[in-house]
Formats: structure tokens, sequence, C-alpha cells
């Protein structure tokens, strides 16, 4: 049986989301709207990935290829952003869905959250942008938009106190999904590493070689090492064959280590590996979640680098450091991914180095942290959704 009022009432939502991340999160909520709600009383069209296609929902934009990193990625694919835009904007304004939820993704959505609030439609911000890092000003912008505030770490509650934007804490969304796709009868090969160089064009090219380098380096120390790549879709998996191939063309008399590019296998591989390389992102959260240790490292254009930085006031960038206010993972950015610090790195957390105890603790302390109180992630959060669209509803109908 339903536990909100809403299983009457066939409710239309839209819900938009443009990376990697906000399509794990995206399906993740979708499932649990249509759990509670029963799925002939909800209708839920999305701009969204693979996984949100699998919901079921109403596909509006297919944004697997959208999520885009630095000014330079972002100037190139303007006019794709343009007409997406232009297209739902007019869209929305035919359809008037009971609300829109915005995953993230706040170079497009702070935007379709202010014609939104132009167009009267309600919106619903899920998974807060990082205002406490950068652009400080935008969560009083937040706050004349959105209706409601759902953020997955418990200190961002506190971002929005000198605003009237109503917050709230649901718990982080890869808790429960790291925890559901756990398989217990896997055991972690102690003389397996996984790369993981990331999901956008621009960050494999910039990151799968310097991690090869390293991979090279450890294998003349650690012989019996083997290496992982996981790509999360085919246009991926195809770019890093390509690098790969390359690579060992320029490195041909060398001896290699075994080096294996998988699709489709992430989950089991955090599993399987006992240590990794990996760019910065969620990944670095599922990793963390799922007990595997890491480095991350990142590059960005070198302008892109400087603007993030001349704006940017944190100590680290991983957001597991973030979270837990110490660095867990050792992170490295620009000059500093290479061969030979990645390598280093990675020494420091394989078993027997002089980190691997220390970031197991921490990575366990962190996923309690992000646990507590939240149960089910997703399925608070879709309560979150529909108590705050029965909320505005209950207001209009006042009116």
């Amino acid at each position: 049986m339903s536990d909100t009022k809403e299983e009457n009432t066939r409710r239309h939502l839209w819900l938009i989301s443009g990376e990697e991340s906000g399509d794990i999160y995206g399906a993740a909520l979708i499932n649990e709207l249509k759990n509670i709600c029963g799925k002939d009383n909800i209708k839920i069209s999305a701009m969204g990935g693979k996984r949100i296609q699998k919901t079921g929902a109403e596909i509006m934009v297919d944004s697997t290829e959208l999520g885009v990193v630095g000014l330079f990625e972002i100037l190139e694919m303007i006019g794709t952003f343009i007409k997406i835009f232009r297209m739902l904007r007019a869209r929305a304004a035919e359809e008037r869905p009971d609300a829109v939820i915005l995953i993230d993704y706040p170079g497009f959505n702070m935007r379709f959250a202010r014609e939104m609030k132009k167009l009267g439609i309600p919106v619903i911000w899920y998974i807060s942008p990082q205002v406490w890092a950068w652009k400080k000003k935008r969560k009083y912008k937040l706050a004349e938009y959105c209706a409601k505030m759902m953020v997955i770490f418990p200190f961002e509650v506190d971002v929005y106190k000198d605003t009237d934007l109503d917050t709230e804490f649901v718990g982080h969304p890869l808790v429960d999904v790291i925890k559901d796709r756990t398989d217990p009868s896997i055991k972690r090969d102690p003389d397996r590493v996984l790369l993981l160089p990331g999901s956008r064009k621009n960050e494999i090219y910039r990151l799968f070689e310097p991690m090869l380098d390293a991979a090279l380096i450890l294998h003349k120390e650690k012989p019996q090492l083997k290496f992982t790549v996981c790509a999360p879709r085919e246009k991926v998996y195809d770019n890093l064959q390509k690098i790969y191939e390359k690579y060992k063309l320029k490195h041909k008399n060398e001896p290699f280590p075994e080096i294996e590019i998988t699709l489709g296998q992430t989950a089991e591989w955090m599993q399987r590996a006992t240590a990794g390389l990996a760019a910065s992102g969620t990944v670095t959260m599922e990793c963390a979640i799922a007990g595997l240790p890491l480095a991350v490292g990142y590059k960005l254009q070198p302008l892109t680098f400087f603007l993030a930085n001349a704006i940017v006031t944190l100590n680290y960038f991983t957001m597991v450091n973030i979270i837990s206010q110490k660095l867990i993972f050792e992170e490295f950015l620009q000059e500093d991914v290479n061969g030979r610090i990645l390598s280093d790195a990675l020494k420091r957390i394989l078993p027997g180095g002089e980190r691997r105890k220390g970031v197991l603790v921490a990575m366990k302390e962190m996923t309690e942290e992000l646990s507590a109180g939240s149960g089910n992630a997703a399925h608070q959060a879709a309560k979150c959704v529909l108590k705050t669209v029965e909320k505005i509803k209950k207001k209009s109908d006042r009116k």
C-alpha cells in the first residue's frame, strides 16, 4: 500500500539530468517514485542517460554524451545545449508538469530553474551544486528559483541556513546503490589494480596514458600485479582501446603487465580489485563506499585550471576528502598526474603499503556518516519529492 496521499492522483514530473552521476541518482529516484505511487499513478518525463532510460521514463533528451567539463569543451557543444534548452522550455510551457526535478548539472540547470520559475512551474533540486566550493552567491539564486533543495551530504543543510530555501538531508543514494549491487561471493585479489580514467572523452585522453605509465613502472617493481581498466559504455571502451594500442606501439620494447579493458563491469571490479587509480568524480565516492582504496588525479585545460583555481576555496578536490575534511585518497592535479607520482601513491595503498590501513578505516567512517538516519536514500528523496508536490498543490488550491 502506498505511504503517500498521491495514490489516487496521477502526477506528471519532469527529471533533468546531464551527467553519469545524475543518471545513477535519477534512475534510483524514478524507481522509488514508481514504487511509492504505483506506475499507473505517475508519469515521468526525463532528460537522462542509459540508467534512466531503463526505468521506463519517457526520454525527452538522451544525455549520455552531455557531461562535459572545462570551458573549451562546453563552448564546443554550446549550440547543442541551446537547442536542447529551448526545446525543453517550450515543451514545459505546453505540458506544465506538476514539478521539475533538477539533478546537479548547475551550468544547464540553474538557467533552466530560472525559466521554470518564470513559467510558474515548481522546481525541486536534488544533489546541491557545490556552492560551498565556488560561486557561493549561487545559493541565493537557488533559493529564489527552487521550492525545495534535497541534499546528500549532512553539512550542506547548514550551507543554506542564511536563505529561505527549504533544505533537507535525504542521505547519499550511492550508499544504497553500492549495497544493493554488492556480491558477497566476490573476494578481493591482492594483485589486481583497477584503472578508472573517467567517462568523458577529454578525461580519458588526459588521464589514461599517465595511468598506463604508472602501470608500466609498477610492473618493473611488482611483476605480479595485474591491471583492469573499466569503461562505462561502448564509446568510452572504443576510445580506451585506441589509446592503449597507440601506447603499446610507443612502448613496444618494454615488458608489459597484464592489462585488460572491460566494458560495463565497473561495479564488479570495484569489489574484486585491491586498490586503484581514478579520475576525480562520482566514481571516487563509489569506490570509497565499496571499500576500494584509491589515488585520484585530474587534468584540465591550462586556462580552465587557472580560472578554477582562482575561484575555488577548498583544501581538497576529491569529494571523499571534502566530506571528511581530511586526506583519505591522495589527490594530484595537472603536471603531478604522471606515472612516477601515481605509481608511488598506488604503492602506499597496496596491501602492506604505509597508508592502506588508515584509508580502509577512514572509508568506513565516511560511509557510516553518509548513511546515518537516512534509511534508503532514494526512497527518502522520493517521499520528499511527493510531499513537496502535495504541499505546493494545496497552496495553489487555496489561492
